[in-house]
């Protein structure tokens, strides 16, 4: 399964555009102008790699099956050729039975001639005492009688010619039937020799398999957890369950219950949590089912889930991938709040094993930067800058940064500790990315979001485009366009179904 670790790529960014003003004042403009400079439809060119691969392996099974069937097949086939080789030999030898009969027959037919020629010198010789007595009628009697012998003398030695053409005959028969039958054994031991050897290979994938099971049990005991790839009826299930749609890109947000992943979900589609078509939020885990969102821009073929969040008493962290169907979609964001869980980290693991890209994304940054600050001796609540600005902002740079430091050394420490590659984390508040989207005023206290926003639509569309990377500089607009959505600015390349 070398397929399932594949690291994912990234594609180069490239564009070309004038910046504002407002954006050549902030010192990393440049990742929020990249991912606010295009503007496309946005959906899939080539079908989604991982359902394909996973249809690939559900094939392998089948073909496995089908060899297994033929294997039954020649086991059944060898049986009939058997069978049929000992009906040949019974045939053979009733046939052999029957020439023995004939050739009996033949024999006393013989035996019955020569009785009926002796009979036939005997009339002859008392015919010619008879004609020597009687005179010439009786010679001409004798004569006939004799003429009548030699006749019968010729079809004994045409009978007997004929019983012994007969016997050859028969003879020749049974030949042909006993090379026949040889034939037939030969023809049966090279079919058993090919069933035998269908039979070892079946025995060694037998004991292959065997083994995997023990291997999978030995690992279960160590307390690893098994790698389960799901089934081609699995997957179209799933896919029913999601209302998976072709032609669009499938969006799960994922992580903890708890973790704000329906909040997120509505501040990628510009929503706040209590406009109509809003995803529901809660302190509780409110997201018992999959729901699906379409992304509110007509333009955008993009299908966002909130999918239920994990580590609660419904489902277990190993089996949380799977019990989702995260398999299908086209990226996963892993969204956590406070400590990254195991079941992040299955999350990470299953998504590399699928090839599948994936963000880890920490929420809530306004929250706990405001509780680094508290601690730091900052005691107001109050936002307003009025309130002795400077310190202010202070007390919120060094709350800032040791918050981003902290939370990528850790993740960090957790990725190394649990054998996966390090890999970026990205720091957003939800009020700030909701800002992002819905205008094109940069917001004051951004960290992570606009590249998260880009990295998401540049990684994964680009994935599934026609071009990739000749795809996204061929959409770069020149300047600023006017637009009500701050994701149509995403560098979106033109795909196709």
């Amino acid at each position: 399964m070398a397929w399932l670790h594949k690291p994912i790529e990234r594609p180069l960014k490239s564009a070309s555009y004038s910046t504002p003003q407002f954006l050549r004042d902030y010192p990393n403009h440049s990742s929020f102008t990249t991912a606010m400079c295009f503007t496309e439809e946005i959906k899939p060119d080539v079908p989604n790699q991982t359902l394909a691969d996973i249809e690939a392996r559900a094939k392998a099974e089948e073909q496995q099956a089908e060899a297994e069937r033929r294997e039954k097949e020649a086991k059944e086939e060898l049986e009939r050729i058997q069978r049929e080789a000992e009906e040949e030999r019974e045939r053979a030898r009733a046939l052999q039975e029957e020439a023995n009969k004939a050739a009996e027959k033949a024999r006393e037919e013989m035996e019955r001639v020569k009785m009926e020629m002796a009979e036939a010198n005997e009339r002859a010789m008392k015919a010619q005492a008879e004609a020597e007595a009687a005179a010439a009628s009786a010679r001409e009697d004798a004569e006939k009688l004799v003429q009548q012998a030699a006749e019968e003398r010729e079809r004994a030695r045409q009978a007997e010619e004929e019983a012994r053409r007969v016997e050859a005959a028969t003879r020749e028969e049974a030949q042909r039937v006993m090379q026949a039958a040889e034939e037939e054994r030969q023809r049966a031991k090279l079919a058993q020799v090919e069933a035998e050897k269908a039979v070892a290979v079946a025995a060694e994938e037998a004991r292959k398999a065997i083994a995997a099971k023990e291997e999978a049990e030995l690992q279960w005991k160590k307390g690893i957890r098994p790698v389960v790839t799901p089934s081609l009826d699995e997957l179209e299930r799933v896919k029913e369950r999601i209302q998976y749609q072709e032609g669009y890109f499938h969006f799960a947000v994922t992580g903890v219950a708890g973790s704000g992943k329906s909040s997120l979900v509505n501040a990628f589609r510009g929503l706040r949590n209590r406009d109509d078509g809003a995803a529901a939020t809660g302190v509780t885990e409110t997201t018992l089912q999959t729901a699906r969102y379409p992304d509110p821009s007509p333009n955008h073929q993009l299908l966002w889930f909130d999918v239920p969040g994990a580590g609660t008493l419904k489902v277990p962290d190993w089996q949380y991938f799977n019990e989702h169907g995260l398999y299908v979609f086209d990226c996963i964001i892993v969204l956590f709040d406070a400590r990254f869980t195991l079941t992040d980290i299955a999350i990470l693991s299953n998504a590399r094993r699928f090839n599948i890209p994936a963000y880890i994304v920490r929420s809530k940054a306004d929250q706990h930067i405001r509780n680094i600050m508290r601690d730091m001796g900052y005691n107001s609540d109050d936002d307003d800058e009025e309130d002795d600005p400077g310190r202010r902002n202070r007390f919120y740079k060094a709350a800032r940064k040791q918050y981003i430091e902290e939370t990528r050394r850790n993740i960090k420490a957790n990725l190394e500790n649990t054998n996966l590659p390090d890999q970026q984390v990205y720091l957003v508040s939800n009020d700030t990315m909701l800002s992002c989207v819905t205008t094109q005023r940069m917001p004051k206290k951004v960290i992570d979001e606009i590249e998260l926003l880009s990295d998401i639509f540049a990684q994964v569309v680009s994935r599934r485009s026609l071009h990739k990377h000749d795809a996204l500089s061929s959409t770069v607009i020149p300047s600023m366009v006017s637009a009500t959505s701050f994701a149509s600015m995403l560098p979106l390349p033109t795909l196709s179904h």
